[in-house]
């Protein structure tokens, strides 16, 4: 059975940081990535990395967020520095196995006040 559990959300001026983390269990992750969903928005990618490590970034977040995994591919991260009102939104992490399913965490709460 997969699990997925995101942490670190929270409330964070404008400029500063966040660090979120995912942990997942049950099976192994080809691509692990962070989508986000703004309030009246569809939810959108942020962030995404591969079991070899590639990663891709929406163009509102290169430079600003970095995404990494663990030594051990089940736990993902999502470094986010010089944060943006525009930011607020709850952030779910994704992950797909290596049959192609994929699952949903439910979600962290991130709002940056300006």
């Amino acid at each position: 059975q997969v699990q997925v559990a995101e942490s670190g959300g929270g409330l964070v001026q404008a400029g500063g940081s966040l660090r979120l983390s995912c942990a997942a269990s049950g099976s192994i992750f080809s691509v692990m990535g962070w989508y986000r969903q703004a309030p009246g928005k569809q939810r959108e990618l942020v962030a995404g990395i591969t079991i070899g490590d590639s990663t891709n970034y929406a163009d509102s977040v290169k430079g600003r967020f970095t995404i990494s995994r663990g030594n051990a591919k089940n736990t993902v991260y999502l470094q986010m520095n010089s944060l943006k009102s525009e930011d607020t939104g709850v952030y779910y992490c994704r992950v797909t196995t290596i049959d192609g399913e994929f699952y949903w965490g439910q979600g962290t709460q991130v709002t940056v006040s300006s």
